[in-house]
């Protein structure tokens, strides 16, 4: 028995289909694939995040960007929309799509458990083919629990693990640190809370 072979979609497909839906895909090789919702916990890690780095960031030539930013890797194709990125200087745009930048020098993903090993296996070796990446910080939701891994001359990643809500993550590409009492702020630890009407 052969397996069904999946749509295949070109990149201006994609857009179309983007630019029209009410959720988020993202899209790589000619597939689409649909990015769930995140958790109350996974938004107010993110939100925390993106607040921090608003001020930290203010007056210099970093800015954040939310969830909503779409990022495209010219060099794989790859176009998704990573939890938080940060772009210094004139941020670029894709070519083609003209809402996606191409040059984030910070990217943050907010770990879940659906997407815990994508994250750390096949995305980062898809967001490592960008030339302006400097550092990919993995947050967990468990804990207080930060992984930064910075780019060195040689091409090799770092990985420096922060943990404690009295711990500081050190951004050192854009020279700012980040205290994970902030990015944990109003979290609670344990089974994710179930909103009722």
């Amino acid at each position: 028995m052969s397996a069904v072979p999946k749509q295949q979609f070109t990149f201006e497909e994609y857009l179309a289909k983007e630019r029209a839906a009410e959720g988020k895909s993202e899209y790589y090789r000619g597939q689409i694939f649909a990015m769930a919702g995140g958790s109350p916990r996974h938004n107010t890690i993110s939100v925390n995040i993106t607040s921090s780095l608003r001020g930290r960031l203010r007056g210099s030539p970093c800015r954040p960007f939310n969830s909503d930013q779409r990022i495209r890797i010219q060099a794989n194709g790859l176009t998704t929309y990573p939890d938080v990125s940060v772009v210094c200087g004139e941020f670029q745009v894709d070519s083609v799509d003209r809402d996606a930048i191409v040059n984030p020098r910070v990217i943050f993903e907010v770990l879940s458990q659906s997407t815990e090993s994508y994250d750390r296996g096949k995305k980062f070796e898809l967001y490592r083919q960008l030339d302006s990446l400097e550092e990919y910080i993995l947050v967990s939701q468990d804990e207080a629990l930060v992984e930064r891994f910075s780019r060195r001359e040689n091409g090799a990643w770092l990985l420096t693990v922060i943990k404690g809500l009295d711990a500081e993550l050190e951004l050192q590409s854009v020279a700012i640190n980040l205290p994970l009492s902030e990015i944990y702020e109003d979290v609670k630890f344990g089974p994710e809370e179930v909103l009722v009407s």
